[in-house]
């Protein structure tokens, strides 16, 4: 089976419409609603996306089985007013949860928090209960920079600031999705921003004592995790340094990571750094690679065949990158009813 573990929501265009009337009443309205419908959801995984085809004639040809989605991080507007923030991500998270219950033999949801710069993460705990509970979601993302870039700082992801989300991800038992959102830097595109973000993120967890302090936490990094797996014995060195401490590249095993990047090179480092029980299969597809390369003729989102050929993983390997990491972290019943 494959499980991709990246994916993000294709929403009706209703979704988007709401999204800028809120930011042009500033809440002035009310909250509203986006009004999408089920048909409506049908409508917008079956229509043409970014690549040419529809969201899910484009897993089918990859042959992806099962997606986990999330909002789509760049629309997140996390450095927006709170209460819009609350209210874009409870109905871009409702559109998930009827997509999952439309498709429940193809994808799993992974719900968008309402987070916010200066904001405790105490606010966005009652929505990811709502999702897990009530919606039956397997995950969340977690923004490591709500402000979005904006000049607004947040403690880094070891911080104790993030100790409220912890508690309830343990006490939920479901994993955080590392996933940076917006930027309004004019200094650098958001998917720079995402790397960026990502590797501080990495950085600050496996130098604080959150996994001494939340043994049980489940932490998924996207994107490979940004750019630490490829630079990790510049930290090791300083991991050396101090006398009794663990070594950096074992701190490394405490958490997960995607395979989200798009070259054999990137990915064959990522899985001999990490070890391939740590690694979960992802492409984010239709997204950022959903582009034919003319050398290949394939897809550069379409990374499964680069897995597949490396011969130096197991049968067993793969199957845990592709199929087994996945069911373990999110605990996914793959067996789920045919939708009505």
């Amino acid at each position: 089976m494959i499980i991709d573990a990246h994916g993000h929501v294709t929403a009706p265009d209703k979704l988007y419409v709401y999204k800028s009337g809120l930011i042009s009443h500033r809440g002035a309205h009310g909250r509203g609603s986006a009004g999408a419908t089920d048909e409506d959801v049908k409508r917008a995984l079956n229509e043409p996306v970014f690549g040419g085809s529809s969201h899910l004639a484009q897993l089918k040809e990859v042959g992806t089985d099962m997606q986990l989605v999330s909002p789509r991080p760049y629309q997140m507007m996390h450095s927006e007013q709170p209460k819009l923030v609350n209210w874009f991500m409870e109905e871009t998270n409702n559109i998930i949860a009827k997509q999952t219950k439309l498709y429940p033999n193809v994808f799993r949801g992974v719900c968008g928090l309402p987070q916010s710069p200066g904001v405790s993460p105490q606010n966005c705990l009652a929505e990811l209960e709502r999702c897990v509970k009530q919606l039956g979601f397997v995950g969340c993302l977690i923004n490591p920079d709500p402000g979005e870039a904006g000049g607004i700082a947040t403690p880094g992801l070891g911080d104790r600031y993030w100790y409220p989300l912890y508690e309830k991800l343990v006490e939920l038992d479901v994993p955080g999705h590392v996933h940076s959102a917006g930027c309004r830097s004019d200094r650098l595109p958001y998917s720079l921003h995402f790397i960026n973000e990502e590797s501080i993120g990495v950085l600050s967890l496996l130098n604080s004592n959150v996994f001494k302090d939340f043994p049980t936490l489940k932490i998924l990094v996207s994107h490979g995790g940004g750019a630490i797996p490829y630079h990790w014995a510049r930290f090791e060195a300083s991991s050396l340094r101090q006398p009794g401490a663990t070594r950096f590249s074992e701190r490394m095993r405490n958490i997960w990571y995607d395979t989200v990047i798009y070259s054999s090179d990137s990915l064959a480092l990522l899985i001999k750094t990490v070890g391939a029980d740590r690694c979960l299969f992802g492409t984010e597809r239709p997204g950022v690679g959903t582009v034919k390369d003319p050398r290949t003729g394939k897809w550069l989102d379409e990374t499964r065949y680069l897995i597949e050929a490396f011969d130096w993983l197991s049968d067993a390997e793969k199957k845990m990158i592709f199929e087994d990491n996945a069911k373990k972290l999110f605990k996914l019943d793959t067996a789920a009813p045919a939708a009505a």
